[in-house]
């Protein structure tokens, strides 16, 4: 079974764009929201395609399966969806040893930037890159899953992140 363990931040400042090695173009949708899971279809680059289930924990570790899926096939169940697409460039950032992904979003999600980093164990504590801000590990407002309802664009006060 596979487990997720990552921690999440808002993004301060530009410093990580000199650092990125990759970064990927994210269409994804839900299919299922709320409850013990949320089921979630995501197309990278219009070349792949994933499904994946994962539990609602707000701790650290959270219970994630995913399972290659047609890309025309993850287009027909993105018309299923609940709520809005998710639309964004995950860029690769190594630092210290890790990997960090960051999230630029766009559409109704535009101006959020948000920084993740996978734990090999809960304990594990990375080195923070400069460019990090606050914390939002377990912030649900922060999480995809409720950014298709409650988009970034109609926060009335965001938290923001800078670019």
């Amino acid at each position: 079974m596979g487990v997720e363990i990552e921690r999440k931040f808002l993004v301060k400042d530009g410093g990580w764009r000199s650092l990125a090695t990759g970064q990927s173009h994210i269409r994804q949708a839900y299919l299922a929201l709320g409850g013990k899971a949320t089921i979630r279809v995501r197309i990278k680059d219009d070349t792949a395609a994933m499904l994946t289930i994962k539990s609602r924990s707000a701790k650290l570790r959270r219970m994630e399966l995913e399972y290659p899926i047609p890309v025309a096939d993850a287009q027909a169940l993105i018309g299923l969806r609940r709520g809005a697409v998710i639309e964004k460039v995950r860029h690769i950032v190594p630092y210290a040893g890790a990997t960090w992904e960051v999230d630029v979003f766009a559409g109704e999600n535009a101006g959020l930037i948000v920084a993740e980093v996978e734990l090999p164990h809960e304990d594990y504590r990375p080195e923070l890159p400069p460019w990090i801000g606050r914390e939002v590990t377990g912030r649900a407002e922060y999480y995809n899953s409720s950014l298709v309802a409650r988009p970034y664009a109609k926060w009335t006060a965001p938290a923001g992140a800078a670019t």
